[in-house]
C-alpha cells in the first residue's frame, strides 16, 4: 500500500536594508525571511489493506426474496403472505400499475426502488424490476385468535400495534405478550412494521410462537372486538393511572407509533385510556421507549389476571 508523506525543509534568507546595506545579523530593525519547502515523499509500506466489496459482489440474498415477474405474479396471488413488493424505478406505468394492484390485493407494502437496488439484493440482473419479499410466519385472523382464547378456557387477551415502525420495538413488544400471557398480536398490513427476520431476532423467537393477525384496519377490528365484549384501552400520557384501572377480564391493549403514539381516530374508539407515572417530571423526556411501555403496561395485566385466578 502506497502512503504519502510531507517533509518539510526551513531555509533562512538573508535580507539587507535598504538603509543600512547590512546583511542580516548585523541590523536589528530587520528580520530574517523564512521560506518553508515542501517535499512530497511516496513510501510503499507493508501494511494490511482493509478489504473492499467488489462493485458486482451481491449482498447476502435474503431466503425469503422472490424475484421475477411470474415469481412475483404466482406469489402475490398464491394467498401466501407477502410483506413487501419492490418495483423498480422506471418500470412501465402499466406494468407497475398492475402489481402495485396485486401487492395492495395481497396486504403488501409496496416501495420504488432503484434498479441497481434490486441488482444488488437479488444477485442478478435478471430480476425484472419486481421482487417481493414473502412473509417470515404464517398470519391467522383475529377470529383465530379469539378462538385459540376460547379453547383455552381464558378470557382474551391480545396486543394490537396501530403503526409501531422500529422492527426492534415490534420483536421486543412481542416478546413482552408472549410472555405476559397474550393470546397474540394484531398489526396493520400497512402503516407500521410487519414481522421481519430483524423483528423474530428482536423479540428471541416469540414472534414465531406468539401468533399474529394482520388487518387492513385497526380501527374497524377495535370496533369487532368491542362487538364481542372485549375490552380495549390504549396506552397515552393523558390517561388514567395504570395501577387505578381494572385490567381483568376480556382485554386488548393498544399501542402507538413512536413518534406520533395512538392515532386519534383509535383513541376515541378506546373504552379506556391508561398512562404510565414518571418520577423524572421537567427533565425533557417526556415518555418511555414503547417497547418499555408495553412491558410494564402487559406485566400489570398479567398480575391482575393471575391475582383474579388465585
Amino acid at each position: 500500500m502506497l502512503y504519502f508523506k510531507m517533509s518539510y525543509q526551513l531555509q533562512i534568507i538573508p535580507v539587507r536594508g535598504p538603509e543600512c546595506g547590512v546583511p542580516f545579523g548585523g541590523c536589528a530593525q530587520h528580520l530574517p525571511v523564512i521560506q518553508r519547502k515542501e517535499k512530497i515523499i511516496m513510501e510503499e509500506k507493508n501494511q494490511p489493506r482493509r478489504p473492499r466489496r467488489s462493485p458486482e459482489e451481491p449482498l447476502q440474498k435474503n431466503e425469503s426474496l422472490v424475484y421475477g415477474k411470474n415469481p412475483v405474479t404466482e406469489l402475490l396471488k398464491s394467498g401466501s403472505g407477502v410483506d413487501t413488493v419492490l418495483i423498480a424505478e422506471g418500470m412501465a406505468p402499466a406494468v407497475a400499475a398492475y402489481y402495485t394492484a396485486l401487492a395492495k390485493e395481497a396486504g403488501a407494502t409496496v416501495k420504488r426502488v432503484h434498479p441497481n437496488k434490486l441488482r444488488l439484493m437479488t444477485g442478478t440482473e435478471s430480476h425484472q424490476g419486481v421482487a417481493a419479499f414473502a412473509s417470515e410466519i404464517e398470519y391467522v385472523t383475529v377470529d383465530d385468535l379469539m378462538a385459540a382464547a376460547k379453547d383455552k378456557g381464558e378470557a382474551p387477551f391480545l396486543v394490537l400495534s396501530d403503526g409501531i415502525e422500529d422492527p426492534h420495538n415490534l420483536g421486543a413488544v412481542m416478546r413482552s405478550a408472549l410472555l405476559c400471557g397474550a393470546h397474540g398480536i394484531v398489526i396493520p398490513k400497512r402503516g407500521g412494521a410487519s414481522v421481519t427476520p430483524t423483528v423474530i431476532k428482536s423479540s428471541a423467537g416469540a414472534a414465531e410462537r406468539l401468533p399474529v393477525a394482520r388487518v387492513a384496519n385497526i380501527g374497524e377490528t377495535i370496533r369487532r372486538l368491542k362487538e364481542q365484549g372485549v375490552f380495549v384501552y390504549c396506552a397515552d400520557m393523558d390517561g388514567v393511572s395504570l395501577r387505578r384501572n381494572n385490567l381483568t377480564g376480556p382485554i386488548a391493549l393498544v399501542l402507538g407509533s413512536e413518534g406520533s403514539g395512538v392515532s386519534q381516530l383509535v383513541k376515541k374508539l378506546c373504552d379506556g385510556v391508561v398512562r404510565l407515572d414518571m418520577a423524572a417530571p421537567g427533565t425533557g423526556v417526556d415518555s418511555y421507549n414503547v417497547s418499555v411501555a408495553a412491558g410494564i403496561i402487559l406485566y400489570e395485566i398479567q398480575s391482575q389476571r393471575a391475582a383474579q385466578q388465585a
